[in-house]
């Protein structure tokens, strides 16, 4: 009976802390911690506001610069090609596959590259581009095009030869 009646209590002061606790931050309103507050209608617009914009080639895009929103489309062929794959991977790729972290076969590791050149160069672009194991898809260069993947991959196989 003691066990019921000391359940009991435990039970009614949480309820009664729920309770309690539920008043006072009824009391708190977003006004009433000002405009810098997370609570307020400025932040709460912040956080729902979209981050980005919708452009279609060929008309007005409206906020974008003028450099984004009308983009010269190459004139050439080796404009349209990108970097070539040694500046990808300087730029991207070198942070793993400079150091084999995360088990990324190292720039030169003929041993550690051997098989996966094996599998032909076909599978490792689709790897490099679909991401695989901890290699997470283009190697997290989302500003990096299909071609400047595959040049760098291109690259890296030639140093493993």
């Amino acid at each position: 009976m003691k066990k019921i009646s000391l359940l009991l209590a435990v039970l009614g002061l949480s309820v009664a802390g729920s309770a309690l606790a539920a008043q006072t931050t009824k009391d708190v309103s977003p006004h009433a911690l000002g405009e810098r507050s997370i609570y307020s209608e400025r932040a709460t617009i912040e956080r729902i506001t979209a981050v980005g914009r919708v452009c279609v080639e060929g008309k007005e895009c409206e906020g974008a610069p003028a450099a984004v929103a009308a983009a010269p489309a190459a004139a050439d062929g080796a404009a349209a090609a990108g970097r070539p794959g040694d500046a990808v991977y300087n730029a991207s790729c070198s942070a793993c596959h400079g150091t084999g972290a995360a088990g990324a076969p190292k720039l030169g590791d003929k041993g550690a590259w051997g098989p996966r050149i094996a599998q032909g160069k076909a599978t490792l672009h689709k790897h490099a581009i679909m991401g695989i194991r901890a290699m997470p898809p283009k190697g997290m260069c989302m500003t990096c095009s299909d071609d400047e993947i595959m040049a760098a991959v291109d690259y890296m196989v030639g140093k493993a030869k």
